[in-house]
């Protein structure tokens, strides 16, 4: 039953290698070209952490699993724990930030209307803040968001009563701005 287990953690560990791999690519060819917007830039250092930390942990785990070593299976184990736990912290922090702003229902429209004041003050302030307001309007120039709800060709009464997304929703006071 051990080699099984060991032969079954050493292949999920070499698909997380080569994930870490792809992520770790993915970050350095970011790094790159990420010059050139901040949103690139905003993205760079956390990818190659991310691809990094799964490198590490998936050598750590094949390696205790096919030498059969305790000491870099307990390694891992805490590592792997470590990770879900943050993740989880992650997840808990995103929904408190964001819970409050379920948005109103507005007659006649085909989206709910969105306003800052209804998320919490940490995401506010975080938006509010000219230096934070410039790297997301860069992330939205960047997407040409305008450009692409303009190609749409609808009249205002059109577009008012399509079905928005959220983020869509959200894009429309930004609209005078360009």
């Amino acid at each position: 039953m051990a080699r099984c287990s060991n032969g079954l953690l050493g292949l999920l560990n070499a698909g997380v290698l080569v994930l870490a791999l792809v992520v770790l690519g993915g970050g350095i060819w970011l790094s790159h070209r990420a010059a050139t917007t901040d949103c690139e830039r905003f993205l760079e250092r956390p990818v190659v952490a991310l691809g990094v930390l799964l490198l590490a942990l998936s050598l750590a785990g094949l390696a205790g699993s096919l030498c059969r070593a305790s000491c870099l299976l307990w390694l891992y184990l805490v590592a792997l724990f470590l990770l879900i736990a943050l993740l989880l912290v992650f997840t808990v922090f995103a929904f408190v930030v964001t819970n409050r702003g379920v948005g109103s229902v507005v007659s006649g429209r085909g989206y709910k209307e969105y306003r800052l004041g209804e998320y919490s003050t940490w995401l506010q302030r975080r938006v509010e803040n000219s230096e934070n307001w410039a790297k997301i309007r860069s992330c939205l120039q960047d997407g040409k968001v305008c450009q692409k709800l303009g190609a749409r060709r609808e009249t205002l009464q059109q577009f008012a009563t399509s079905d928005l997304s959220p983020i869509q929703v959200e894009i429309l006071p930004l609209l005078s701005l360009f």
